[in-house]
């Protein structure tokens, strides 16, 4: 009897055991991502896309940088981040006509000095892994070579139509080929503020390894939006929708989102023929996949799709780190004269080579 009465006893303790333990287990915190209110992973936060990684590598170099060698890279970027900011002389003499050919606009005549960018400073971390470039696929690390068709158009049609990513042109009188900056009709995109400088307003949304590298999303259940810093861009993804008409083309291209697990899928084409990121056609398609690492830290993924432009599809990744830096307005033109003053400045050139030319004895 008194046998049976000790088993009922440690019958029952540990029953209580068990329950006050499952009950402990009740009340913990939920593991995984912090989470909104409908459950989904709360992206919401201000990330800091700065980096030093470049989006390709060198053909035959590995993706993950050894520990060394990516401390030996960033100590000499610092290193040269610190000697441009150094004071400039007031009585320096002029650079010579086209620039000294150093880095900056236009072989480093009128562009500002390091104080004024922030190209990064480290390497993107992702998987605990310092990675030489964006790209993933291909493994080597490069974009896939562009179709017969897209070649033969770029042939065609060089330099006729601003992209978002252009770079400044040589002087003309040094290169008789017209660049971007040479007729008010084909300034960049950039520069009139319509789209972000190199992609960064995407999508893909990339470094420009410039500055203003701040974004910011802002989540609820029926859409996200992403504010660029830069030129002041904001994408919003509808999500579970369907994409609006073919005939309907926009600068951004038209994003639907959803959800696959714990990762925001967002599915973005109907690009206007103007956008043409690094040359592609209105045909592009991106899809990217935002994915919380931890409290601080987004993993950003982007595939790129475009037949008539590529050979094949390409994969990058890079990691955005929260940060607690504020975004402030991005004003550009206004006030600006330099247009102005860049196309008397023009005029006045083609007075002076008419009045020269009918200064010739005939």
């Amino acid at each position: 009897m008194r046998h049976r009465i000790s088993v009922w006893v440690v019958a029952l303790a540990s029953a209580v055991l068990f329950v006050a333990m499952a009950g402990e287990k009740s009340t913990s915190k939920p593991s995984g991502p912090k989470r909104m209110a409908d459950g989904h992973p709360d992206l919401q936060g201000v990330y800091d896309l700065a980096t030093m990684t470049p989006m390709e590598r060198r053909a035959g170099s590995p993706l993950v940088l050894t520990k060394d060698e990516a401390a030996k890279l960033e100590a000499d970027a610092a290193k040269r981040r610190a000697q441009g900011d150094q004071a400039i002389a007031g009585d320096r003499t002029a650079p010579p006509k086209g620039g000294d050919g150093s880095v900056g606009a236009a072989g480093n005549v009128g562009g500002y000095n390091s104080g004024w960018l922030d190209p990064g400073s480290s390497y993107t971390v992702v998987d605990g892994q310092k990675r030489a470039s964006l790209l993933i696929d291909p493994p080597d690390g490069r974009v896939p070579p562009l179709t017969q068709e897209a070649q033969q158009k770029m042939r065609a049609g060089r330099g006729r139509r601003p992209t978002s990513d252009q770079t400044e042109s040589n002087d003309p009188g040094l290169d008789p080929t017209p660049g971007a900056y040479d007729d008010p009709e084909r300034r960049p995109l950039g520069e009139r503020c319509l789209l972000g400088f190199a992609s960064t307003s995407g999508p893909p949304a990339l470094p420009d390894y410039f500055y203003n590298n701040l974004h910011q999303i802002v989540q609820t259940p029926d859409s996200v939006m992403i504010l660029t810093e830069m030129v002041h861009d904001a994408r919003i993804v509808r999500m579970n929708a369907e994409h609006v008409s073919k005939n309907i083309r926009l600068w951004l291209g038209d994003s639907v989102g959803h959800w696959e697990g714990d990762t925001l899928v967002v599915d973005t084409t109907n690009f206007n023929d103007k956008t043409r990121f690094r040359g592609s056609s209105e045909n592009l398609h991106v899809i990217e996949r935002f994915t919380r690492v931890d409290d601080r830290t987004l993993l950003y993924r982007f595939t790129i799709d475009d037949p008539t432009t590529w050979t094949k599809p390409w994969t990058g990744e890079y990691t955005w780190p929260a940060t607690d830096s504020k975004i402030y307005e991005y004003a550009c033109h206004e006030g600006n004269y330099a247009l102005t003053d860049i196309l008397k400045g023009a005029r006045l050139r083609e007075k002076e080579a008419a009045a020269a030319k009918a200064a010739k004895p005939q």
